[in-house]
């Protein structure tokens, strides 16, 4: 099977959880045998072509397939609406869509989310290739309600666009399924829900690494480490954490706090840090690379994440991969990947007591912690991993294949 796949994001271009998961379904599907051609843009310079050569597969039935990554030049003009800069970018992939397709025989295209929908929809018009589309997240949500303002109203409008033209529609969480039949009135038989995946490798290779100087960079070994890490924006809910800060320092005064990630929200959580005078109890990290991330994952003693709006979570299952207790907001996809009292602690959302509470429980009891994390360990690998993910994905994709070839189109 031959799959032309859209994508804003890609390493080492990741603004979110798009990026983590495009990254890590695009080598899985070629472990089942998928043949992967991904356009992306090509950020700082990188444009060009790469080939990625797969070595191994998960099914004995098919061949591992190579992915080429076609990274494609951006515009050169300086655009300051981000909505026109999209549809600008949206041309360029569209045009190199367009000689990939001239030149072979793709079953289908897969774009997710609608920053790549017009140059999806084009392609799929054009040539008559079925589209499928992924939903990561919505406008709506983000906003809590229908958006305002034009630009995001353009938004919504083209997510709704994307899921009208998508032959099928995948999302990640049973919760994202509900909007997205909601707010765009979306089909449920056109809906398929496919979760997140995680490599618990990437934290079984520090198993056996002594971590202690790293830790001592961030906290003295006789103080408590709460971790946040993710994209700093007002719907992870950041800002609910510095204000459970005062509670938690309340009753355990040698803890500290880190929080990583950048984001819109970033200047104003340190300035209210600053004003509650909390300044030396909380280290604000900036972008972080990937291996900073794991192994302030695995010396952290609790991770917390009080979004307002989460469609999945992947930095959740990251936490349960890591060995790490998870404080999670009773919110979206969070409220179904942690399972009260058996893989985390679920608080309220936009509720900074909540917070606290959830975080001194997990600190005051650590027994109950380790057992927690033990369950949440055995979930991850189960129901969280990305062999399972690809065969889902190719599981959709044979169902549309078929569909096509019965359609009158």
């Amino acid at each position: 099977m031959k799959a032309l796949m859209l994508s804003w994001e890609f390493p080492p271009h990741n603004v979110g959880g798009l990026g983590k998961h495009v990254m890590e379904l695009v080598p899985a599907l070629a472990r089942a045998g998928v043949e992967v051609y991904l356009l992306t843009p090509g950020w700082s310079g990188t444009s060009g072509e790469e080939v990625v050569e797969q070595v191994a597969t998960v099914r004995a039935d098919v061949a591992p397939a190579a992915t080429t990554i076609f990274r494609v030049e951006p515009p050169s003009e300086d655009i300051a609406d981000f909505f026109t800069h999209a549809m600008r970018m949206n041309v360029a992939i569209g045009d190199a869509g367009r000689q990939l397709l001239r030149d072979g025989t793709y079953d289908l295209i897969h774009a997710h989310d609608w920053l790549v929908a017009f140059a999806g929809v084009g392609l799929k018009h054009e040539f008559r290739v079925p589209l499928v589309a992924t939903i990561h997240a919505t406008e709506y949500g983000r906003n809590r309600g229908l958006p305002t303002g034009d630009v995001p109203r353009a938004i919504h409008n083209v997510e709704w666009w994307l899921t009208y033209e998508a032959w099928r529609v995948i999302c990640c969480s049973q919760y994202m399924a509900s909007e997205i039949q909601t707010i765009f009135t979306t089909p449920a038989d056109k809906l398929d829900v496919i979760p997140n995946g995680v490599d618990p490798g990437r934290f079984d290779a520090l198993a056996g690494v002594d971590l202690m100087e790293f830790r001592r960079q961030y906290a003295s070994p006789d103080e408590s480490i709460v971790y946040c890490v993710g994209r700093v924006v007002h719907e992870k809910g950041v800002h609910v954490l510095v204000e459970a800060m005062p509670h938690i320092l309340a009753t355990r005064t040698g803890t500290k706090f880190i929080i990583a990630g950048t984001g819109g929200a970033l200047s104003q959580c340190r300035a209210r840090v600053q004003e509650l005078g909390l300044a030396d109890k909380v280290y604000f990290t900036g972008f972080i690379s990937d291996e900073t991330r794991d192994r302030l994952f695995r010396v952290a003693d609790v991770a917390v994440f009080p979004s307002l709006y989460e469609p999945f979570g992947i930095v959740a299952i990251e936490a349960m991969a890591a060995g790490t207790p998870v404080v999670a907001s009773a919110v979206g996809g969070l409220d179904e990947v942690v399972d009260l009292h058996e893989t985390g602690i679920k608080v309220y959302p936009n509720d900074p007591r909540s917070i606290a509470w959830g975080v001194l429980h997990t600190l005051d009891n650590p027994a109950w912690a380790a057992a927690r994390v033990a369950n949440a360990g055995r979930v991850v690998r189960e129901r969280f991993n990305w062999e399972g993910v690809a065969r889902d994905t190719v599981s959709v994709y044979e169902r549309v294949v078929a569909e096509r070839r019965r359609a009158d189109w």
